[in-house]
Order: C-alpha cells, then structure tokens, then sequence
C-alpha cells in the first residue's frame, strides 16, 4: 500500500458569507473523513484542491505523483453546471478516479436532462416545464400544487417549503424571484406520499443497499413533506431534526422489490459508478416517482450513502477500501484490454 498516493481531488467552498454556504463546506468534512480514512488504511493521501485555474491545478497534480484520485468535486467554483468537468480532467489525464464518469455526471447534474431520459425510458417521474425568464411561460399542462427547483444545483439548494405553489397565479408571481436567484428553473407537479432513498454500491455490478424511508411523521398539516435545505443542512430548524431516515420501512416486500428494481434499472441506464442513490416517492397508489439520480452522492459520515452502507455492515474505512479495489480493477481491465490488441 505505501506505493499507491491517492489524490483527494475537491472543489473550494464559498466563504461563510455566501448564501446556502452550509452546503458548500460540507466538502471539506467529506475530505478529511476520506483523509482520515485513508491514514488509517495505510495509503499515502495529498489534498488536491481544483478551481477553473486549471494551470495551477495541472502544476500541483504533476508535482504530487498521485496513482489515484478520489473525486470529491461537487461544483467548480460554485458554478453546479461544471459538476462533470474535473471528471472529464481525469479522464484526459487518464489516471482512474472514483465515481461516475463525466458524462454521467453532466447529464445527472442537468435535471431538465434527467427528466427526459427519464421518460425516455418509460421511468415513471412528475410531470414537468422548464423555465427561462420568458414572460409566456403557461403552466396550465401541470397539476396543482408544483414544486420548483433551480435547474442545476443539488443539495437541496433553493428548496423549501416557498418551492412549493399550490395554484398559477402564486407561482407566476414567485416565478421571477427564483429566477433571478438561481437561473434557469425546473417546475413539476409535487408528488405526495412516502420517499424512498436507495443507495447502491459496487464495481463492476452495483449492488442495492438497504432501502431508507423518510419520516415525515413529525410534519405538521400546514408543511409539506420535503428534504428541504432546512432539513439537510440548518440545525435549528424543525425540519433538520423531523426527517429520520428509517431503515425499515413500513410497505409490503413487493413495493420494496420494485423499488430496488427501479434504482437498480436508474443506477444501469445513467452509467452510474462505483456508487449513486436514487430518490424516490410513492404516491397513494403505490405508483413510483423518481424524483433525483444522484451521482457521486456526498460522503460524509453522517450522510444518507455512508449511513446505508453501515446499515449493511460496510464500515467507512471498508467503503473508501473498495473505491480503491474499483480503481484498481479498472486499471487492471484497461491494460488487459490494451494488452490483447497489441
């Protein structure tokens, strides 16, 4: 193991002055657990910190020598829409890296893209308009209440309870606020009942980790059932400490084994790698939604990905093991199969 140097490759947070910077900073803990993790594995480890001065990124990967690279880039620069370029980096620079390739990552980061594979497929999801500042946008095709997110951003950023409208006439006077905030929007029809996290892991075969359910038992009826900003990242909020994840939900095993079944059919057909979860709802009907394809979803101890995993019997220090097992094997593969053509 001391030949092998792992490259922590992560963008650079916002300052603590910049709005949802709580999501932002989370990347530096996702880098030290890695860190720490990797000490304790016995791995060699150098934090490689990539802006869009790419210059300085390549003079500072060139100087360390690293074999491998974790990828824990979630934005550059704060811009959600270059989410899949310090993988096509890696790819150019043909060292292998964790997670999903950057083409998966460019289409999963784009919601509006989501979508349409989505459907594409005959995967069941809300239905849905785009919208881009046009002062003819018409919402009539969807059914009341919507909910609207920013196009490219995760983490839940500019998500909450005002996302949600319940006729067209409040959603077109909070329209332009949205967009003026966040860019381009996707709207779709809010889809009420039960939501389902599914996480997956594994190389060259994903496997399903326990299904996680979220508890919305504590909402009052004046809320909207969601996984806000609030929820995930604001400790003094009602919503971040009423959303328990359960990891034993109460539906029959046929709805669950659709439920892997679905996450399993979104992991294969994105091209996911390495690790992904899929969010979901079910409505009263016990018809399945797919609500988010997460990509490189967040690593952080105390995240939904890590905490399925252990709920699975997968400590950290064996999850960051196997990303390295996956790199390993992939180089492995890629040399054969360099090999054989000679």
């Amino acid at each position: 193991m001391d030949d092998i140097k792992i490259g922590i490759v992560h963008n650079v947070p916002s300052s603590q002055t910049a709005p949802f910077f709580k999501a932002s900073i989370d990347i530096m803990t996702q880098v030290e657990s890695i860190e720490y993790a990797l000490n304790k594995l016995g791995y060699d480890s150098r934090r490689i910190p990539l802006t869009r001065n790419l210059a300085a990124f390549i003079e500072c990967f060139n100087k360390e020598h690293v074999d491998m690279v974790f990828n824990l880039c979630e934005t550059v620069d704060e811009y959600p829409a270059l989410t899949a370029h310090p993988a096509a980096v890696f790819e150019l620079l043909d060292i292998p890296f964790t997670g999903a390739p950057s083409m998966t990552l460019m289409t999963t980061t784009d919601k509006v893209m989501t979508k349409r594979l989505l459907k594409g497929r005959g995967i069941r999801t809300a239905h849905y308009l785009i919208y881009n500042g046009s002062a003819h946008f018409n919402p009539s095709y969807l059914d009341f209440p919507v909910i609207v997110k920013p196009r490219y951003e995760d983490s839940s950023v500019g998500i909450d309870q005002g996302s949600i409208f319940e006729n067209e006439k409040k959603l077109k006077t909070g329209l332009k606020d949205f967009y003026e905030r966040f860019g381009a929007l996707l709207i779709e029809e809010y889809i009420g009942g039960k939501e389902f996290n599914v996480s997956l892991f594994g190389y060259p075969q994903a496997q399903v980790m326990p299904v996680a359910e979220i508890d919305f038992s504590r909402f009052p009826q004046n809320m909207y059932p969601i996984v806000g900003y609030r929820a995930k990242w604001d400790e003094n909020s009602f919503e971040y400490h009423n959303t328990p994840r359960i990891f034993t939900p109460s539906i029959s095993q046929s709805l669950l084994w659709d439920i892997e079944r679905v996450a399993l059919d979104c992991y294969n057909f994105f091209m996911l790698r390495d690790y992904g979860r899929i969010d979901m709802r079910v409505n009263e009907y016990g018809k399945i939604y797919v609500l988010e394809i997460n990509a490189n979803p967040c690593l952080s101890p105390d995240a939904g990905f890590p905490a399925a995993l252990e709920h699975a019997g997968i400590s950290y220090e064996s999850m960051v093991q196997s990303f390295i097992d996956f790199m390993i094997q992939r180089t492995h593969n890629v040399n054969q199969a360099a090999h054989s053509i000679r």
